[in-house]
């Protein structure tokens, strides 16, 4: 592909883990195969309850299904090339594919982003300001915020792409990644300056991730206040039970991201196989868990499902009698 006078990649090559032997490739392919099947089943099984239950239908699990939603599609953005890498060997991706892939990336990591802000708001105003919560709480709030956070999140990407992709990648075209993200490709860009894009990038990291993040930390503090002002200790731990989970995602999905960018921005060294665990814990492991922590531990979903397995029970029974 021809940029200005300089002839650039026609295609990247996502390398993965540099220092993996080939011999352990089968097995981090299953690895990351079991991440997709379980992130796949387990948000799945929470859109199918959402979908079929009407007392489902509730601003709190209107904001777990956009998370939901975001989860998947993040993780079918990135887990399919990955996992055909390590199994198939196939880790090229061509130009404008591994930039439609970086704009996703971005775009569904900021949209969940912007989610968790606003779960964060809703669990503010639950538990501080519980009387006035049905009166601001609505669905038709959440349904304005949700839609807000998804179209918002649209300039982050587009803006990130625009600055990178005329640029001239025309010495290494392997990315030290398991995906394309804006760091690792930007960091080919070694024909020209690419010091602008990475200040750039930085300052739309640290809008997108610590505006939220300073909120939602505002958030949970205001809630551990109220929390330890009430005087039934069961409800306290009840609370605590709730939010701890939360809190405990909410921070390996914020904290890892803004150190990340940071020591790319700063030049601090740092092993690529380590960099790229860090990535994957924080970009991965959320979507597994995160049906775990906001749905099945919530007791109006274990009363729904333990309504569905009573009646696939007495189903079964009464076709066998």
């Amino acid at each position: 592909m021809s940029v200005g006078n300089q002839t650039s990649a026609t295609d990247f090559f996502i390398v993965g883990f540099p220092g993996l032997q080939q011999n352990y490739y089968g097995l981090v392919g299953t690895v990351f195969f079991l991440v997709y099947f379980f992130t796949l089943v387990g948000n799945a099984a929470f859109l199918v309850l959402f979908t079929t239950d009407r007392n489902l239908h509730k601003p709190m699990y209107v904001l777990t299904l956009n998370l939901a939603v975001s989860d998947v599609l993040f993780s079918t953005t990135t887990l399919p090339k990955i996992i055909a890498k390590y199994w198939f060997q196939a880790g090229t991706i061509s130009f404008t594919g591994c930039f439609v892939q970086m704009a996703c990336v971005h775009y569904f990591a900021t949209v969940s982003s912007f989610i968790l802000l606003i779960m964060a708001l809703d669990r503010y105003i639950a538990i501080c300001y519980p009387l006035r919560y049905p009166k601001i709480i609505t669905s038709d709030i959440i349904l304005i915020l949700s839609i807000t956070s998804w179209v918002l999140s649209i300039a982050s990407p587009i803006i990130a792409v625009i600055r990178a992709y005329p640029q001239s990648y025309c010495t290494s075209h392997t990315i030290i990644q398991c995906f394309c993200d804006l760091i690792s490709v930007t960091a080919l860009a070694s024909c020209d300056n690419n010091w602008k894009i990475q200040v750039i990038a930085f300052a739309g990291a640290m809008t997108v991730l610590l505006g939220p993040l300073t909120f939602i930390l505002f958030s949970y503090i205001s809630i551990i206040i109220a929390v330890m002002k009430v005087a039934n200790l069961e409800g306290r731990y009840k609370a605590f039970s709730t939010c701890s989970p939360q809190l405990c995602i909410i921070c390996l999905y914020y904290v890892p991201r803004c150190f990340n960018y940071v020591v790319s921005i700063f030049g601090f060294n740092l092993s690529a196989d380590i960099r790229i665990v860090m990535i994957l814990l924080y970009s991965l492991f959320p979507p597994v868990v995160n049906p775990l922590v906001y749905c099945f531990k919530t007791t109006e979903i274990k009363e729904t499902l333990s309504k569905r397995f009573k009646s696939i029970k007495t189903g079964v029974a009464g076709c066998n009698s």
